[in-house]
C-alpha cells in the first residue's frame, strides 16, 4: 500500500494515530497553525503528487473550526496534485439539519456536502449519519459505516440474562432493527410525544420490557435528556437494567450530570468524537480497526459492505 498517504487534522488526532497503527502506515506530515486572528494556516510538508490521500477529521465541536480546517487541508492537497482525496469524517457535523422542517430554515447538511465537493474531496467515509439519505446530498461516493457493529462483542461480553433492543424514538427504528437482527434479539420502541402544549413529554413503550435487560441503540447522545428519560420510562415498565449504545458522544451541556444522576446504568460510545470528561458509567470503544480496514479496502478496490453484512 505504498501508493496512498494518511493525514490527520487536529479534531481527533488520537483516533488518527490508532488508525495509523492498525494500517502500519505512518501519518504524513502537515503543519496546521493559526494566524493571530485565528485564521487557519495549513502546509503539506510531503509530496502528494499522484497519491491517493486519506484525511481523518471529524467535524465535531468546535464544528465550524474543524470543518474549515478540513476544507483548507483538502484545498492544499488538491493544489499539490493529489490523485484522489478521501475525507474520513467519523462524525459528520450539521447532519441534524437535513430537511426543511419549518419555513425559512437552511438544509445545512446539504450545504456542508456542497462545500466538501467544491473543496476537492472525491470520496467520503463516515460513521452513522444522522439520516442515511444525506448520502444523496453528495455526487461523489459516500461510505456510511454502521457503528452498531462495534457494540456486538461488548454487549455479548455482558452476558445479559434477558436482553432486548430498544429504539429511543420512532426515527431510530431502522438502526435499532439492524442491531437486533445482528444480535438475533427482539425489539421495542420508545414513543415520545407531548399530549398537550407546554406539558412535559410522555414516554410510551411499544412492546414488553418486563424483566428485560434493555439495550437502547442510537446514532448520537447530545444533552442525554431523551436517553435518560427513556431509561426511566423503561424501568417504570419493569426493565431490570438499561444500557445505551450510541455511536457519537456529543455530550454537550448538562449531559454528564444527567447521566450520573439518571436511571441509565451504562452508556457505551465510540471514539468518533474525543471525550474530554470521563464517568464510571461511560465505556468508550474504538473505531480505529473498522476505519482502518475500510481505508485499506477503498484503496484496494475491495468490498466495504461485506464488513457489515448479516446472515
Amino acid at each position: 500500500m505504498t501508493g496512498y498517504m494518511l493525514f490527520s487534522g487536529t479534531a481527533n488526532e488520537e483516533l488518527a494515530l490508532e488508525v495509523s497503527k492498525y494500517l502500519d502506515q505512518p501519518l504524513s506530515k502537515a503543519k496546521i497553525t493559526k494566524f493571530s486572528d485565528n485564521e487557519i494556516n495549513v502546509k503539506i510538508e510531503e509530496s502528494v503528487r499522484g497519491k491517493d490521500v486519506f484525511i481523518i477529521q471529524p467535524t465535531s465541536a468546535p464544528a465550524n473550526f474543524n470543518l474549515m480546517e478540513l476544507l483548507i487541508m483538502v484545498d492544499a492537497l488538491k493544489r499539490s496534485s493529489a490523485k484522489s482525496i478521501t475525507a474520513v469524517v467519523p462524525y459528520y457535523g450539521y447532519a441534524r439539519q437535513d430537511r426543511k422542517a419549518e419555513p425559512r430554515v437552511p438544509i445545512s447538511a446539504k450545504l456542508v456536502a456542497n462545500l466538501m465537493e467544491t473543496a476537492g474531496i472525491t470520496r467520503v467515509v463516515t460513521v452513522d449519519l444522522h439520516a442515511s439519505q444525506i448520502q444523496g446530498f453528495f455526487d461523489i461516493p459516500v461510505d456510511n459505516l454502521y457503528g452498531a457493529v462495534l457494540f456486538n462483542d461488548y454487549v455479548r461480553s455482558k452476558n445479559l440474562k434477558n436482553p432486548i433492543v430498544a429504539s429511543p424514538d420512532i426515527g431510530g427504528v431502522a438502526r435499532a432493527r439492524y442491531f437486533a437482527k445482528t444480535m438475533n434479539l427482539e425489539m421495542v420502541i420508545v414513543d415520545k410525544r407531548r399530549e398537550k402544549a407546554n406539558e412535559s413529554e410522555v414516554m410510551n413503550i411499544i412492546g414488553n420490557v418486563e424483566g428485560k435487560d434493555v439495550i437502547m441503540i442510537d446514532d448520537m447522545v447530545d444533552t442525554a435528556g431523551t436517553m435518560v428519560k427513556a431509561a426511566a420510562a423503561l424501568k417504570a415498565k419493569g426493565a431490570v437494567s438499561v444500557m445505551a449504545c450510541c455511536t457519537h458522544p456529543v455530550l454537550s451541556g448538562p449531559a454528564f450530570e444527567r447521566i450520573e444522576k439518571g436511571e441509565l446504568d451504562e452508556l457505551v460510545v465510540t471514539n468518533t468524537i474525543p471525550i474530554r470528561q470521563t464517568s464510571p458509567k461511560i465505556k468508550v470503544l474504538s473505531t480505529a480497526k473498522m476505519l482502518g480496514e475500510v481505508i485499506r479496502r477503498v484503496y484496494n478496490n475491495e468490498s466495504v459492505n461485506s464488513l457489515f453484512e448479516t446472515n
